[in-house]
């Protein structure tokens, strides 16, 4: 009886299906159904956001900020996600923007698109594992679709460069002014990749200073160094140095003081009289030292625990004509020791004219109400090079930043892997062109699962065509009638509401962007299709 039970042919029919088809038990479907759900509505949330018609999103916070965005990525690290299945579209989007910086939201659409095929071919009786191998497969094959559509480019031209520049701004909160800052992108970026040979440029070297009371059509590039603070004014302080010799400090030139738990007890004036008299030799000492090993401009790091500089120093400081530049960042020391050469300086025994930085000229300078230092002729470890960004609000000024950031993203990228391709949806449906007919010369369940990823490709236009506000069935059927005639860079015109050559109009993108946005998506998709069980712990 027991010989039976084990091996009965019912038993076989319900783990196998009525025809030997893959039917899942029943808590892993669930548990499956319910991460491609959660994914799915996540990657609908923010599908309305892609592409230049893309709409934005206005997100409060729970303090009251509210920040008014298109990137995907920045709208998916305001919300706040519960579901584990969602936090990993969280992180892909996060993944994209470490990797490539722009197509964040692109990614996160692709991955969603995926996750409805994986639903479709599971319902059809498809093992996930099945699923999970063949789109592995299909993204690879896509990437080396996209390698050979690519065109190769060299960084000598510029007339490329600000095309792809203007296409990663063109889908920003600040497309109309793209004119004005994809030159400064393109410059900012160029001064670091100097060198044929760079194969990487580290945007950190790029120094963004925001500042209200302006438009963006004020925003400038700057050869040198900015720091959004003013120079010290107290006692007539210094706002202009020529042949400047800069020191970075991490010390206080301020009197000490005792332990939280500690106190001094004076009981008579002459006592205070006496405290007031070291102190005052005490930081004079200071200053004294610090003009003897040369310097004329100095950095002080901002302190936690008491006053980095207090006014005695400061007025010691200016009768000394040295420069004061106070309330340094800690995160900023790096930055300034490359760019401008100084060395930080935690002990005034080590300040020496050897830990100096130079300059040709430190001065302040009035940016509407408010001021900022401009630091130029510098001579560190790298050219250091600064962007003032204006806007006349918060919300717009924040948005420019992030567009700015992952329009230098995209010439990293293009510093990285010299090759641009085709946008307006062009090389997604290209590469959906070429899955298919690959498909179909595969045969068994690795076919279907090619066939739904290639189909799943098509999400991209298909969205593009939506935001715009054209048919998106019928625009998405002639863009792929086109591809089928041959024409691999017809895509979508959003600004005429056609297709078009989309190379014509000069909506270019780099080739990382898109192989990376395939890949990462893919992972995760493969992912969430192994994931067969949650388990919660405390």
């Amino acid at each position: 009886f027991f010989f039976f039970f084990c091996f009965s042919p019912r038993q076989k029919k319900k783990t196998m299906g009525e025809e030997g088809s893959y039917q899942d038990k029943t808590k892993p479907a669930q548990i499956r159904e319910s991460n491609i759900l959660a994914a799915k509505a996540l990657a609908d949330c923010i599908r309305t956001s892609l592409g230049p018609k893309g709409m934005d999103k206005m997100i409060q916070m729970g303090d009251g900020d509210v920040t008014i965005t298109n990137d995907g990525a920045t709208i998916l690290n305001k919300l706040q996600v519960y579901h584990p299945a969602a936090k990993m579209l969280v992180e892909l989007s996060k993944a994209q923007d470490i990797e490539a910086g722009d197509g964040t939201t692109s990614v996160v659409v692709i991955a969603g698109s995926l996750l409805g095929a994986c639903e479709r071919l599971l319902g059809k009786g498809v093992h996930p594992t099945i699923i999970s191998n063949a789109f592995q497969k299909a993204a690879a094959e896509a990437c080396t679709i996209l390698e050979g559509v690519a065109v190769p480019l060299d960084l000598s031209d510029r007339e490329s460069l600000l095309k792809s520049v203007s296409t990663s701004l063109n889908s920003k909160v600040v497309s109309q002014y793209s004119q004005v800052l994809s030159p400064i992108i393109v410059d900012a970026a160029m001064k670091l990749a100097v060198d044929q040979s760079v194969t990487n440029i580290d945007l950190r070297d790029i120094r963004i200073v925001k500042k209200l009371e302006g438009t963006i059509e004020e925003s400038e590039l700057v050869d040198g160094v900015l720091f959004d603070h003013k120079a010290s004014h107290t006692a007539g302080g210094v706002d202009r140095v020529e042949k400047a010799k800069i020191g970075l400090i991490q010390f206080c030139i301020s009197p000490p003081k005792t332990d939280l738990d500690n106190s001094v007890v004076i009981t008579d004036y002459t006592q205070m009289d006496r405290v007031l008299r070291e102190e005052r030799n005490y930081i004079l000492e200071l200053c004294k030292k610090i003009k003897k090993a040369g310097c004329n401009v100095l950095l002080i790091q901002k302190s936690i625990l008491r006053d980095a500089v207090n006014d005695l120093a400061l007025h010691f400081l200016a009768k000394l004509k040295i420069m004061v530049i106070k309330d340094v960042e800690r995160s900023d020391i790096e930055y300034i020791h490359k760019s401008l050469g100084c060395r930080p300086v935690a002990h005034i025994d080590n300040f020496t004219a050897d830990m100096l930085g130079s300059a040709d000229l430190v001065e302040e300078m009035s940016v509407g109400s408010s001021r900022i230092v401009k630091v130029t002729g510098t001579a560190g470890l790298v050219k250091p090079v600064s962007i003032l960004l204006r806007a006349s609000n918060k919300l717009v000024l924040e948005e420019a930043d992030r567009s700015v950031h992952d329009a230098l993203c995209v010439m990293r990228c293009l510093v990285k892997k010299r090759f641009l391709i085709a946008g307006g949806g062009a090389p997604e449906i290209e590469v959906a062109r070429k899955l298919a007919a690959r498909a179909n010369e595969l045969t068994g369940e690795e076919a279907y699962c090619m066939r739904a990823f290639a189909e799943a490709m098509e999400i991209i236009p298909y969205t593009l065509a939506e935001n715009a506000g054209l048919n998106p069935i019928s625009t998405v059927t002639e863009l792929r009638n086109r591809h089928m005639a041959g024409e691999a860079t017809a895509g979508i015109n959003v600004r005429k509401g056609m297709i078009s050559n989309i190379l014509e109009e000069h909506v270019l993108q780099p080739l990382l962007v898109s192989t990376s946005a395939i890949t990462l998506a893919a992972e995760t998709v493969r992912s969430i299709m192994k994931i067969d069980d949650i388990i919660n712990t405390r």
